[in-house]
């Protein structure tokens, strides 16, 4: 029985046994992600003195002749697994904990694994890049989902039946996903306030110093103001338009009309505060788009270049040159080559 600490939260109907989650690690898994899920359950426990949660770890040990059956996270730390993929029951929680190259570390084995395990009931889950394994494996086709911002592009355009959010985290039914990095934090201690209330979820957040504890209402990134370090809201709002219309663009005398501005107001204002027209920070956001779906997707360069907004593949090609110093065949050329799912 853990010893509650001097902050504990007393516990009136705990259950016989401890509500049981099964942590699935993908190769080169996000570290943050996965251990401050496990921190809040442990954290949970000695608060409140019972033993409500208790956790195994899994996934597809690394073929390597090093010791014991491991998977190794993007930091290059290797975690010792308790057991291969297992059979999971009706009242377990999956939890696939993801990183780098997601789409390489899904694997025929554990689409199998989940589609088969999906049809027993469980709750199913996926910390920062691990929706997009949820996703291949048809598990949240209908439903809300989130990851992490640098996959998002890659993501919405791959799996059009899902209905992805910028949000922190998503709860929609028995599936669960989260945008990576702290939000894990922020989905557990949901887990733990409808679990057992909300005294003990801040107990837990207290013992982490975690004292902006987010919803699912929140979003992942910062606003355009923070993020650009201007905090001129016509500028704002512009940016915001920009970034909402990428395959259809917006001409810069549409844009600065539809926020009550000149088109030479507007080309001032962009000159000013980040030293670029607006076309060119537009032509920007598309390319940096363009350079997401070639690293992360399989997509052809010509549904690359439309989906972005060019209409030619040869200007395409032009302007991502121009900006990134290679050419968009040879850019998707550098990808790692990636496990067939």
């Amino acid at each position: 029985m853990p010893q509650p600490p001097r902050q504990s939260v007393a516990i009136v109907d705990a259950p016989e046994r401890p509500r049981r989650f099964v942590f699935v690690l993908l190769p080169r898994f996000t570290m943050l992600s996965f251990a401050s899920a496990v921190e809040c359950l442990r954290i949970a426990n000695r608060v409140s003195g019972r033993r409500l949660y208790e956790w195994i770890i899994t996934g597809e040990p690394e073929d390597d002749g090093d010791g014991p059956e491991h998977v190794t996270s993007s930091a290059g730390v290797a975690f010792r697994l308790d057991t291969a993929l297992p059979e999971l029951t009706r009242d377990d929680t999956a939890i696939l904990c993801g990183g780098i190259d997601v789409a390489g570390a899904t694997t025929k084995t554990l689409l199998n694994w989940l589609r088969r395990e999906a049809r027993r009931g469980p709750q199913l889950g996926g910390l920062c890049t691990a929706g997009w394994s949820l996703a291949r494996a048809g598990l949240l086709d209908g439903k809300r989902a989130t990851i992490h911002w640098e996959n998002h592009d890659s993501f919405s355009e791959e799996f059009p039946d899902v209905t992805l959010t910028k949000s922190v985290f998503v709860r929609d039914g028995n599936r669960m996903t989260t945008a990576g990095g702290t939000s894990s934090i922020d989905l557990m201690l949901k887990v733990i306030a409808d679990d057992h209330g909300e005294d003990l979820a801040g107990a837990v957040a207290d013992q982490l110093i975690y004292n902006a504890i987010r919803t699912d209402q929140d979003t992942q990134r910062l606003s355009v103001p923070t993020r650009i370090g201007v905090r001129h809201p016509k500028l704002s709002q512009v940016i915001h338009k920009m970034e909402a219309n990428i395959e259809e663009p917006i001409s810069p005398a549409l844009l600065a009309h539809e926020v009550g501005m000149s088109t030479r107001q507007l080309e001032r204002l962009f000159r000013r505060y980040l030293n670029r027209s607006p076309k060119r920070y537009y032509m920007e956001l598309r390319l940096q788009k363009a350079r997401n779906l070639l690293m992360q997707t399989d997509m052809s360069v010509i549904n690359v270049a439309l989906a972005c907004g060019f209409t030619s593949p040869s200007h395409f090609s032009k302007c991502y040159r121009a900006h990134y110093q290679t050419t968009p065949y040879r850019e998707r050329g550098t990808q790692a080559t990636r496990n067939p799912a």
